[in-house]
């Protein structure tokens, strides 16, 4: 399934979705909103459904595996019990739904490997999924619901991210804390069946929690970890007040003191339409194949290939990297050490490069060792450029080259135009073996199933019970 593949609406849902939109001087909360109270999920080709339905997967695989790291245990710590909460993946506990989407949200985001939506800078999914399968605990949702909301999620924080960001933006904050918030506000208000003016309220206060520093990759940090979590939980509290009646400014994102003013320090655009053109954000997100950071995913792919050529790194002199100007500018891509820890290597495109080449491989075990000499060797003889060729043809495609100059004055090199993204069979086969090792196989096996059949469960809240080490009753019965 292909970043850019046809993802359609039907052409009468399509007319009925730009019809939605209203009158340009409406709020563009309001008219978002209308759009996407509009939609069911009949109305998406089954390639849409489909990738939604693996996304899902993807977030839960990399939450499993994620869940004994440092900043998950942490953040599974800082939650409060509650008896008739939502499920903390992997666990046998249950907290508020807050606390919950909290916590879920940052072991998805643990082992950097969540899932992309370049045009956005943005991870959409660890935000939207933790916040929707806490409120699929909290009051029945069926799977169609489930799957309809996510899609909106997707749908709005990558529309609102296209439009907001760019290299200087996304230098000093944060893409997802900033945008992925409000897209879940909106997938969650969808969920709850919120009228209009609540579903853009909850928007706009969604838009008053936006936040995320990007100082995190120059002093070591590991707040990055814990941006998706705010934002989930947030996304909750701004669809809990609006359900209860609060109102918010509507004009959050083109008003004068609004998203776009605060951040951009520019007028947002005349309009941000929802499903333009009949095609479906979600289709653009792809899932990393590798735990790392977005851009140093397909120069570490170039670089596999360049491996595979040399016998060793010992006759490496030289190494060239040429990648997208956004790739080169964002915080932490161009840092040659001292690593202070795993994520300011995964962070780095030489790092990851330079692990890729002295290893032979791409992986987890890459980032095991900061200070491995070769590594280092070949970090320190890394010129990272950006290209003008795949500066223009980004965020459509994420290109990158590597090229090695070898002491005896042959050049190696390879060139990819676009990142080779996971494919549904390496994300199933991940998620086999994390969810397998913490639930059993069987009980892997029964949920991959329950997400698979998404469209004929009566109560989606059973995924997310799936979920924890003992579940109370019967789980993942198809209820009609």
């Amino acid at each position: 399934m292909g970043r850019r593949a046809d993802a359609r609406l039907t052409g009468a849902t399509q007319a009925m979705v730009i019809g939605a939109t209203g009158s340009a001087t409406e709020p563009l909360a309001r008219r978002m909103a209308r759009s996407a109270l509009a939609v069911e999920l009949s109305d998406f080709g089954p390639e849409v459904v489909a990738k939604a339905k693996l996304c899902l997967i993807d977030f839960l695989s990399c939450a499993f595996e994620a869940g004994g790291h440092p900043w998950s245990r942490q953040a599974v710590a800082a939650a409060h019990p509650a008896n008739d909460g939502a499920t903390i993946i992997g666990t046998s506990r249950l907290a508020s739904p807050a606390d919950a989407a909290f916590a879920n949200a940052v072991m998805g985001h643990g082992l950097v490997r969540e899932d992309m939506h370049a045009g956005s800078i943005s991870h959409h999914g660890v935000v939207v999924w933790p916040t929707l399968l806490a409120l699929s605990e909290q009051t029945v949702m069926r799977g169609t619901t489930l799957l309809t909301a996510a899609i909106i999620g997707y749908e709005a924080g990558a529309r609102i991210g296209r439009a907001l960001f760019n290299t200087d933006l996304a230098r000093l904050y944060r893409p997802t804390g900033l945008v992925a918030p409000l897209g879940a506000a909106l997938a969650g208000s969808f969920a709850r069946g919120l009228s209009e003016q609540a579903a853009a309220s909850a928007v706009a206060i969604a838009a008053n929690t936006s936040s995320g520093l990007n100082q995190w990759p120059h002093g070591g940090g590991s707040e990055m970890y814990f941006h998706p979590g705010f934002a989930a939980a947030n996304a909750l509290r701004a669809i809990a007040l609006a359900s209860s009646g609060a109102l918010a400014s509507e004009t959050i994102l083109e008003g004068e003191a609004g998203l776009f003013a605060a951040y951009r320090r520019q007028g947002a655009p005349d309009d941000i339409e929802l499903f333009a053109g009949g095609e479906a954000e979600i289709m653009a997100v792809y899932n990393k194949p590798a735990p790392a950071c977005n851009f140093a995913q397909t120069a570490s792919q170039a670089a596999l290939r360049v491996s595979r050529e040399i016998a060793g790194t010992d006759a490496i002199e030289r190494v060239i990297i040429r990648a997208p100007e956004a790739a080169v500018r964002y915080p932490g891509c161009d840092a040659k050490g001292p690593y202070r820890n795993a994520l300011q290597a995964k962070m780095s495109i030489p790092f990851s490069v330079a692990a890729t080449l002295a290893r032979g491989e791409i992986g987890e075990e890459n980032y095991a060792s900061l200070d491995e000499p070769e590594i280092l060797r070949l970090i320190a003889t890394t010129d990272l450029q950006d290209d003008p060729a795949f500066t223009a043809a980004f965020p459509a495609r994420q290109g990158a080259e590597v090229a090695i100059r070898l002491r005896d004055g042959r050049t190696i090199r390879h060139s990819l135009p676009d990142v080779v993204a996971a494919t549904p069979q390496e994300i199933r086969s991940r998620f086999r073996s994390a969810a397998g090792r913490v639930i059993g196989a069987d009980r892997a096996q029964r949920l991959e199933q329950a997400i698979d059949g998404c469209e004929q469960l009566g109560d989606a809240g059973l995924i997310a019970a799936s979920c924890r080490l003992e579940p109370p009753g019967q789980i993942l019965r198809t209820a009609s």
